[in-house]
């Protein structure tokens, strides 16, 4: 029975080989044109663009024209993606750079054939996706809200979505928020509530692969720097006495702040650092998530030319690693949105710190 089971496996290895290679001697000829490129394909998804590409069906490319708005050197110009195809690429002496520094961008040329990027404001696939999750994010908060206001809450729990919001907002507001800040933590729970389900919301989003879903919102690091920015300025705009104390004369030896003020160097160099961190963290796990996924699934593609034993079994590994990031991603959109608001609650709770006596410190 042994020898049968390695002679089985010799068997399906040699149809698979003969396989592959009769379906690379068929295919040689365009094979290069038949090529599947995991780089399009992977940023053109992760990327953000003048179209919402919804999917192609033949060689029909269905996608939703996005509204254009530039001010170039002759002018204001306002009109939809769609009229660059139409144009053969250009419009009004605008056009959709294909590589080089400004590579996806709108560009013109100057008088000296440069190509040049002019003052871009347009309604991106980004901004669209901003745009349909603020607007999901504002639907949710105002139907729990309405609930509320029908509900008296001494008569009836919540249940369903109103209830999950409200075990959401009570874990964030008292376990997080409130534990990292103290007493003054009223005061930022508006920000750091709505910055928690903002990145919730669009990380979710993010995973659905079809529209209204799939825009790469929180892997895009503008969006991410905004948001550190927020934190930022919640930070260091209301940091009480203690705080910046702290940070211009920190209770160190004197060798180290004076003639060389190196400790005060080193705590203003953290003040950025920080929230350049948060930027980072969020970016850099969900783009990493989205390109994981996508580079799986091309397997499915990349094989297709090797045969359908090689190309069915890659294709069913591809397809069960898919799902398992898949879900894991799930799991990592509510760990992103949980680590963000921490890390800014630990951080503003380290700039309302109370001026310690000398009593306290000796006990």
């Amino acid at each position: 029975m042994r020898n049968l089971r390695y002679i089985g496996t010799v068997l399906v290895l040699l149809v698979a080989f003969l396989q592959g290679a009769s379906a690379q001697e068929e295919s040689k000829v365009d094979y290069k044109e038949q090529q599947v490129d995991v780089n399009e394909i992977v940023f053109g998804h992760i990327g953000d663009s003048y179209e919402w590409h919804i999917t192609d069906i033949g060689e029909t490319s269905i996608a939703i024209p996005l509204p254009v708005i530039v001010k170039s050197s002759t002018g204001w110009h306002t009109f939809l993606s769609s009229r660059f195809e139409e144009g053969n690429g250009e419009y009004e002496g605008l056009y959709i750079a294909r590589d080089g520094e400004y590579k996806g961008k709108i560009v013109e040329r100057d008088a000296t054939g440069k190509e040049v990027k002019p003052l871009d404001i347009s309604i991106t696939k980004d901004v669209t996706g901003l745009f349909i999750n603020s607007a999901l994010l504002v639907i949710l908060v105002l139907s729990c809200a309405r609930w509320y206001k029908k509900h008296p809450v001494e008569q009836e729990a919540p249940k369903g979505m109103v209830g999950m919001m409200e075990a959401c907002i009570l874990a964030i507001n008292d376990d997080v928020i409130k534990g990292c800040i103290g007493k003054d933590y009223k005061r930022y729970a508006p920000y750091l509530l709505t910055a928690f389900f903002f990145i919730l919301i669009n990380n979710l989003m993010g995973l659905v692969p079809f529209f209204p879903g799939g825009a790469n919102i929180t892997g895009n690091i503008a969006i991410t720097f905004v948001l550190a920015v927020c934190t930022f300025l919640a930070v260091n705009l209301w940091g009480n006495k203690e705080y910046w104390k702290e940070i211009l004369w920190p209770d160190v030896p004197w060798w180290l702040k004076a003639p060389f003020p190196m400790m005060p160097i080193i705590e203003i160099f953290g003040i950025f650092t920080k929230p350049f961190a948060l930027m980072i963290r969020l970016f850099a796990n969900m783009m990493a998530g989205h390109a994981a996924i996508l580079s799986l699934i091309s397997i499915i593609f990349i094989t297709a030319n090797l045969g359908p034993l090689i190309n069915g079994s890659m294709g069913f590994v591809a397809v069960a690693f898919g799902i398992f990031m898949t879900a894991l991603e799930i799991l990592v959109a509510f760990i992103q949105a949980y680590v963000f608001t921490m890390l800014s609650a630990v951080f503003i709770g380290l700039s309302r710190t109370e001026e310690v006596s000398e009593e306290k410190k000796m006990k």
